[in-house]
């Protein structure tokens, strides 16, 4: 399939500067790519540091013809039969199995992945389209008959309307595929604000979409920053924004967009904690914890960056053990299928990175492992980092109370599995946590009493399935309802009740003052 992502030099618009001479990525806005916005920022490679692409920003006249064709395609979506939606959405998934190497591609050279992340992230979204694509089941509604004489009464999912996504630069390709899929399989049209980090492969399942059979205008991707997110919490016609972020922009995501009347989930930050009993396997603990802390550069919101050991012995087993670990790691660019660890997503985020480390140096934290001086050979304008860690933390720390989103771990020291617990259940954020151990009934008493919304039993990353729900306690969520799953139907429908009765012909019947009942 022919790539409709970059548009020809001569297309781009006079008034917009395009630094470099860059190719042009444009939005993709009624089933085809447009050029919209005066306004551009470069795309780079994190493991080069070089600029390769030219992004142009939304302006407010761009996002409103995105939403004025989501609303135009609206109507007819609706009323399409829910089994020929739930075939694009199978036709899709055969798309993007066929095109996986094309996508992963794109992650890799935007994001930074190395190529078994980068398909891991794919196999993921698939899921949740596999998922929309049994939206015949998911949007059956209930029937009771005879509630009353002769009476009865149903309720029936029925779709919002325009639906918008804001999604962040850490899962480009999965998490936009948390929201969509289901939104258009249930009826509704939609409106993506990807990442202007890396907003290639967005736009090109948008495409994919097309060939599918989803009708032009039913999938909109506009790319952009603060503006064009403003511009979709402010209009009426969306009644709908579903966010994955920071905290403080999931905040005022929530506020805004309800401030608007609009329905909104905001998936805020994380501090994620994995706690080690003395009982546990260490050495598959400590194998565990290094996919999870270490895993895609850290920059995933259910990684662990903290690690609480009951017990001096159980953390100097578990230090000494990741210490080993991270000597075998390999840290370089993600076409390199050999490589652990790829860099991360541009040159501001590897500064705060590494001014986090310095930090935890300067609050006296034992640095055990210091990956800032990695070089990668070929690649020294690169974005990497090896892999750090952390011994000593203390709970006042900055590198134990905010989020870091990088490779960076820190290993905590308690006595007992109630201080262990009482360290999380503190914690601003809620959104991910697990527990190693051997024992049963602490595995349970963890999981009844930890104040968190993912829990693993020696899984270190509990992330759900697409046919469960993903979402946190605390200030990880603001809203009702959590992402993909069972709780994306409720979120991108709304509830009807029918109460039906036809009375007898011929029959006059006396006026009923009372409220009605069944008495």
């Amino acid at each position: 399939m022919e790539s409709l992502i970059f548009i020809p030099r001569t297309a781009v618009s006079k008034t917009m500067t395009t630094p470099q001479n860059l190719p042009s990525i444009g939005h993709w806005i009624d089933g085809k790519t447009v050029n919209g916005g005066t306004r551009s920022q470069e795309v780079w490679n994190p493991a080069t540091g070089a600029a390769e692409k030219s992004l142009q920003l939304a302006d407010r006249e761009t996002v409103n013809m995105a939403i004025a064709s989501a609303e135009k395609a609206y109507p007819a979506w609706r009323a399409t039969a829910p089994l020929k939606r739930a075939r694009v959405m199978s036709n899709l998934k055969v798309l993007l199995e066929k095109n996986a190497e094309k996508i992963t591609s794109l992650l890799t050279a935007e994001h930074g992945k190395v190529a078994g992340d980068a398909m891991g992230e794919l196999q993921r979204g698939i899921e949740n389209v596999e998922y929309a694509s049994y939206v015949t089941e998911l949007l059956k509604g209930e029937y009771a008959r005879n509630v009353g004489p002769n009476i009865d009464s149903w309720s029936e999912l029925q779709p919002l309307g325009v639906c918008a996504g804001i999604t962040p630069f850490n899962f480009p390709v999965m998490v936009p595929m948390w929201m969509w899929p289901m939104a258009v399989a249930c009826g509704n049209t939609f409106v993506l604000k990807p990442s202007e980090r890396d907003p290639s492969s967005a736009l090109l399942v948008s495409q994919l979409a097309l060939e599918a059979g989803l009708p032009p205008g039913v999938l909109n991707v506009v790319n952009g920053d603060k503006e064009a997110v403003d511009t979709l919490l402010d209009d009426a016609r969306v009644h709908a924004v579903s966010f994955v972020g920071s905290t403080a922009i999931a905040e005022y995501i929530y506020s805004r967009g309800c401030a608007k009347g609009k329905r909104v989930q905001a998936l805020g930050g994380a501090k994620n904690h994995a706690v080690v009993m003395p009982d546990a396997d260490i050495e598959n603990a400590v194998t565990a914890l290094m996919g999870a802390a270490y895993g895609s550069c850290g920059e995933r919101c259910m990684a662990i960056p903290i690690v609480v050991c009951v017990g001096d012995a159980t953390a100097d087993a578990v230090v000494a053990g990741l210490k080993t670990e991270i000597a075998k790691m390999k840290v370089g660019p993600g076409t390199d299928a050999k490589n652990d660890m790829g860099p991360l997503i541009t040159k501001p985020h590897f500064e705060k990175v590494r001014g986090y480390v310095e930090q935890g140096v300067k609050e006296g934290a034992t640095l055990v492992v210091d990956g800032r001086g990695v070089k990668v050979p070929g690649h020294e304008n690169g974005y990497f980092m090896g892999a750090c860690l952390f011994d000593n933390v203390k709970s006042n720390m900055v590198t134990y109370k905010e989020e870091i989103f990088g490779p960076v771990l820190g290993v905590m020291r308690v006595k007992t599995l109630e201080e262990a617990m009482k360290l999380i259940n503190d914690h601003e954020y809620g959104n991910g946590t697990c527990i190693f151990t051997r024992d049963g009934e602490a595995a349970r008493y963890f999981s009844d009493h930890i104040l968190v919304g993912m829990v693993g039993v020696n899984v270190p990353l509990p992330v759900p399935v697409a046919y469960h729900s993903f979402g946190g306690w605390k200030r990880s969520l603001f809203g009702d309802l959590h992402a993909y799953g069972p709780d994306a139907v409720r979120f991108y429908t709304k509830r009807k009740t029918i109460t039906q009765r036809w009375p007898s012909a011929g029959v006059r019947e006396g006026a009923m003052f009372s409220f009605p009942s069944t008495k």
